[in-house]
């Protein structure tokens, strides 16, 4: 039971990386007050954490029921990150931070990108299908998994709670250079996302 939970705690912290999110945290609510992160925060971790038990228990299910494949789950999630990151890349935020000052509702980042795909995404929903799959018909083994996986949010939601200091730290220059070079870098993974979409459709090279 001991290896199993490392292994599943190595595995979902590797995949959902949430020493990484942190600092993409601070850039979607960027200007946002402590108090609008932490509900951000606590509503992505939560709404991650259903999704994740969600395919866990019947993610197979699931996607064979409306007919889509994993590597089509794969592509998708890569090009919904693609537009997050174009976003980053050319400060879109603040038109829509202009328009929330003229009383239309703010962006919440909670739901898309934060909680899916960042938290929730093709490879976590993937490592909650295949570690329970895994372990078919054993309770205890799948109760362990997914204690692993709601720790691993856990440790998620408390480094977005730094993102305040952090943001303060940095400063808006520092802020604007982060945003941008994450920007590059979400994008850069959502073509991988995309990639091995592609690769498990056999029509790329491994």
């Amino acid at each position: 039971m001991l290896e199993l939970s490392v292994a599943a705690f190595v595995t979902l912290f590797v995949i959902i990386d949430p020493i990484g999110l942190a600092p993409l945290f601070v850039a979607l609510t960027q200007g946002m007050s402590a108090a609008q992160r932490r509900a951000i925060a606590a509503r992505a971790c939560l709404i991650g954490f259903a999704l994740l038990v969600i395919f866990g228990l019947a993610g197979e299910i699931i996607l064979e029921l409306v007919g889509i494949s994993m590597p089509a789950f794969r592509i998708s999630g890569g090009l919904l990150l693609f537009l997050t990151a174009v976003e980053m890349l050319f400060e879109k935020r603040t038109e829509r931070r202009e328009k929330t000052a003229e009383g239309e509702h703010p962006n919440d980042p909670s739901v898309f990108p934060l909680a899916v795909p960042l938290i929730a995404g093709p490879g976590a929903m993937t490592t909650m299908i295949l570690l329970i799959g895994q372990n078919p018909g054993d309770t205890a083994s799948q109760l362990v998994i997914f204690a692993v996986m709601a720790a691993v949010i856990v440790s998620a939601f408390l480094l977005f709670l730094l993102a305040s200091p952090l943001e303060r730290l940095l400063g808006q220059t520092g802020i604007n250079v982060i945003t941008r070079l994450l920007g590059m870098l979400l994008a850069a993974l959502s073509v991988q996302f995309v990639l091995d979409g592609l690769r498990d459709f056999g029509m790329v090279g491994s």
